[in-house]
């Protein structure tokens, strides 16, 4: 099936995080490698300077942290990464640097908003040079 896998997970939705590393672990060839991928977005600059210094590297170390447990709760072997900037862009950019041959992400069903702004989801399936699988969120 797949050699190479990167599963974008938002830590607030780690439930759903839990279920897209699952099918990635089916989905994998043996031998193959899972990537646990975080983005911790960035603060504007406006924003940042009422913030501690330290803020994105605190965030980082959590994601970091949660996804590690998160991985070791399911039993799935798994690399975790985590990178920071716009989500959409850091995805494909891991996807890229990684030469992965699937993104495996969880979307929720768009509504009004995603027509003009787009989601993240929207976005890697336009623009990344390998197989998308979306998982949608059951009603």
């Amino acid at each position: 099936m797949y050699r190479k896998i990167i599963v974008a997970i938002a830590l607030g939705g780690l439930g759903r995080g839990e279920d897209i590393l699952r099918k990635a672990g089916s989905l994998l060839d043996e031998g193959g490698e899972i990537i646990a991928l975080n983005v911790v977005e960035d603060v504007p600059t406006y924003v940042a300077i009422e913030l501690p210094a330290n803020m994105l590297e605190d965030a980082m170390k959590d994601g970091r942290d949660r996804l590690q447990a998160l991985v070791t709760a399911t039993g799935v072997a798994a690399a975790v990464e985590i990178r920071n900037g716009p989500p959409a862009k850091a995805i494909i950019a891991a996807a890229e640097s990684h030469r992965a041959d699937l993104i495996i992400l969880a979307s929720h069903v768009p509504d009004f908003s995603n027509y003009f702004i787009g989601a993240t989801a929207d976005r890697v399936v336009r623009h990344a040079k390998c197989s998308v699988l979306v998982e949608r969120h059951k009603i």
